[in-house]
């Protein structure tokens, strides 16, 4: 299995030759880790994007299961489906996540369904993560990194008119099974593409033999149009449905019967356009989510009296314009984003039909946002990246003071227990971010060294800001602060990229000063221990590096590594739902037609926990043993076009669990769910 890696320098196009780079992959326990030899070197501003072909990955894997054998990304499990990403410690919109250019938020204030659950990995042509702050041009936030999911419809431009891939593949643990079809035709002059992909699984058996509650079925469709007059334009339409279904979640008190998701999209794309302005794109999107979870339909009622259910929506609009401009002093990178998000949920009590809480009172946060970056060129192996970024922001919770029917608290009622009278008003913000970095090509095509600070603001969510989810026993009660303050990080990054011959190393170590952290946390009174939201000052300190070395012709190995600490400076405690240090070491062998090779995925005990909710969140189970699995994995090519990849994960059947984990959000107790046991998987794959 091959799981590519890319990495590009950024520099003026024409200016700089190749450099010798690292091009590394990681899978889990059953993915092989390729190095490309060199690395083209760019006019892209995006220095560090690590690129990933969903293709290569195991059959009947979710998004975020691919993206965690990144090293410095990792994901928060709550059952077999919507694992939820974390870089760099960083987490939820800390985190830009975009679906072919959308950006789509969830239903679920629980993060049943994080965006990634609604990008089935193999309907993409690839995935690209840039850890940390290397652009501004994906919005506001995103100090923890941006994630792109990512289709390209190549034009058409010779005899052959149509193009087309089928793949199926199985996995023993859970009885579960994919399948995708993508098909296109067309001309010189436009195309026309059909996606579609179903899978589902059973509930998997973790290395102990128990049963975790994590089967689901998704189905997926798209239709893309496209007019492509010649190589340098082109405008497209894109509309697409994703279903989930039966969705069990061993970490929750709620499992999910249905969550769907509409998204159409508008793009239009110029480059070379003349001598000053070169490329040019507008993007508008649409996003609908509906979701509905109860504790009663998939899983047997705890007491046949409480049967709740939230139904929720989730209505995203936005648009980018964005443009490079070519001008004696560098290239200009100039743009303006637009996004606004509408939300609203409630929880019912179905065997009385009666209202328990409005959980997001009619949420509506609208961003607009311009940002500049140039890219100056100061001699032949140095360059400067620098951005200025401005965000207007306005919340408001039109329904903050509507009652529930029992027990009668508004929202806003709620936010004046827990937030000395506070009250649901619109807010505005007004919002600066930058970045400054420095990147120098080193001697005879070695690599090159970068240096880099930034400052990000991020806006409050609308569950930080605005839930309301009621109890009787104050104890279990969740309420979002609307007097929050959005969060400052300032980070500082220094890494390197350097390689001769056979061998490669990339390594990066990063610094991020946080101020007003928005922090979930505990209101520690007597008798009222609600769940709550406060700004602290933070830190997270860390740093990543990967190795890879060609032996022989054939034989090849790679290892990598990442670590992250975060602190609560105000309380001086840990933050809470950190990843401990983890690695990966591989062997592969290659040969003509097939390939074959071992990988081994490890993580330290965690020990720096929040695990106490009368003194801090809680929201740690407590410290995680450490644990290491191994996998092994091998393809057979038939032809060009049918290749078949077969694998066995977690070969000595390990009981483990990662340390991450997300709680019932209506139950103050943590739940760690456990890992998957051993697993056999085959893949069959066909291009025409």
């Amino acid at each position: 299995m091959k799981y590519r890696m890319t990495c590009t320098a950024a520099a003026v196009a024409g200016l700089l030759a190749q450099a010798t780079a690292q091009a590394q992959t990681t899978g889990d326990a059953g993915t092989q880790v390729e190095m490309l030899d060199v690395v083209d070197v760019t006019a892209q501003e995006e220095t560090r994007a690590v690129t990933v072909n969903p293709a290569d990955f195991q059959a009947v894997m979710e998004s975020t299961e691919i993206l965690r054998q990144i090293p410095g990304v990792d994901g928060s499990r709550l059952g077999g489906h919507g694992t939820d990403p974390v870089i760099r410690g960083q987490s939820q919109n800390r985190i830009n996540i975009l679906l072919d250019g959308a950006y789509t938020f969830g239903g679920c204030p629980n993060r049943m369904d994080p965006p990634t659950a609604y990008a089935p990995p193999t309907t993409y042509e690839s995935i690209r993560v840039l850890k940390g702050l290397q652009t501004l041009e994906y919005g506001a936030g995103g100090a923890g990194g941006t994630v792109l999911f990512e289709r390209v419809t190549p034009r058409f431009t010779g005899e052959k008119q149509y193009r087309g891939l089928v793949e199926g593949g199985y996995r023993s643990n859970g009885d579960g099974w994919d399948a995708t079809a993508d098909l296109a035709a067309g001309s010189e002059m436009g195309f026309g593409r059909i996606i579609g992909s179903h899978t589902e699984s059973g509930n998997y058996t973790d290395g102990n033999g128990d049963e975790v509650r994590s089967a689901f079925r998704s189905n997926m469709g798209a239709i893309i149009a496209g007019w492509t007059p010649d190589d340098r334009s082109r405008l497209e339409f894109s509309a697409e449905r994703i279903q989930l279904r039966d969705e069990l979640f061993a970490g929750a008190g709620m499992d999910s019967p249905s969550s769907d998701n509409d998204i159409y999209r508008l793009k239009y794309t110029a480059t070379d356009i003349g001598r000053v302005v070169d490329d040019f794109r507008v993007e508008i999107f649409r996003s609908d989510v509906e979701h509905v979870m109860d504790n009663y339909t998939l899983r047997e009622p705890v007491n046949p009296m409480m049967l709740m259910r939230a139904p929720s929506t989730s209505d995203t609009t936005g648009g980018n314009l964005v443009t490079a401009i070519d001008s004696r002093v560098g290239r200009w990178k100039l743009g303006i984003n637009v996004l606004n998000n509408d939300r609203d949920a409630i929880r019912i009590n179905d065997f009385n039909d009666k209202t328990n809480s409005l959980l997001w009172p009619g949420v509506s946060i609208d961003q607009r946002g311009a940002f500049a970056e140039l890219l100056y060129p100061a001699n032949v192996k140095n360059r400067i990246i620098a951005g200025l970024r401005y965000d207007y922001v306005r919340s408001d919770a039109s329904k903050a003071n509507v009652n529930p029917d029992m027990p009668p608290l508004s929202p806003n009622d709620l936010y004046a227990i827990y937030y000395d009278g506070a009250q649901a008003k619109k807010r505005t913000e007004h919002n600066w971010g930058g970045l400054l970095r420095w990147e120098h090509d080193l001697d005879s095509g070695w690599g090159n060294l970068y240096a880099g600070i930034s400052r990000t603001v991020r806006t409050a969510d609308a569950t930080e800001r605005f839930i309301a989810s009621n109890a009787m026993m104050p104890g279990m009660r969740w309420v979002g602060n609307p007097l929050i303050d959005p969060e400052k990080h300032h980070q500082v990054e220094v890494g390197a990229v350097v390689g001769e011959g056979p061998w490669q190393v990339d390594a990066s170590v990063y610094y991020n000063d946080v101020s007003d952290y928005i922090l979930r946390w505990r209101y520690h009174q007597p008798d009222n221990n609600a769940t709550v939201y406060k700004n602290v000052d933070a830190r997270l300190i860390g740093g990543e590096a990967t190795l890879s070395w060609r032996l022989t012709d054939h034989w090849q190995t790679g290892a990598g590594i990442a670590y992250v600490w975060a602190n609560n400076d105000t309380d001086d405690l840990p933050i809470a739902q950190i990843p401990p240090f983890s690695g990966f070491v591989s062997v592969d062998y290659l040969a003509d037609k097939w390939q074959a090779g071992a990988r081994v995925n490890a993580a330290a005990q965690q020990n720096r926990v929040d695990d106490d909710p009368r003194t801090g969140s809680g929201l740690d189970t407590g410290e995680t043993a450490g644990w290491a699995v191994v996998g092994l994995y091998g393809r057979y090519a038939f032809s060009d076009s049918v290749a078949f990849d077969a694998g066995i994960d977690n070969l000595f059947d390990k009981a483990y669990a990662n340390h991450l984990n997300r709680a019932n959000a209506f139950d103050p107790v943590q739940v760690q769910v456990n890992e998957p046991g051993r697993s056999f998987w085959a893949r069959l794959t066909a291009t025409f």
